[in-house]
């Protein structure tokens, strides 16, 4: 049985073609300057929670989206937040 003929393409607009594979490697990421980042107080006896859950939420989403070890996902967050501005603390590995 024989193979079946490659199929060629022909790039008719090459600078676009180009571009839009450039734009393949684009990343965006937004934080809400007004996300609850910081959780609040429970009132209830014991430690208090640091974080919210959609501040872990976001880096557990960023980990798996990436395959970030946890480590390298605090690391990622944290330099995302310095490069957006926002002077919010990362949630430890641990958490």
């Amino acid at each position: 049985m024989s193979k079946p003929a490659p199929t060629r393409c022909r790039t008719l607009n090459g600078s676009s073609y180009n571009a839009s594979l450039r734009e393949r490697g684009s990343l965006t990421v937004w934080f809400d300057p007004g996300m609850a980042w910081h959780a609040a107080p429970s009132g209830k006896q014991g430690r208090q929670q640091t974080f919210s859950d959609a501040a872990i939420q976001a880096c557990l989403t960023i980990k798996v989206l990436f395959g970030l070890p946890l480590r390298q996902t605090t690391g990622f967050v944290a330099s995302l937040l310095k490069l957006m501005g926002l002077d919010w603390s990362v949630p430890d590995y641990s958490t």
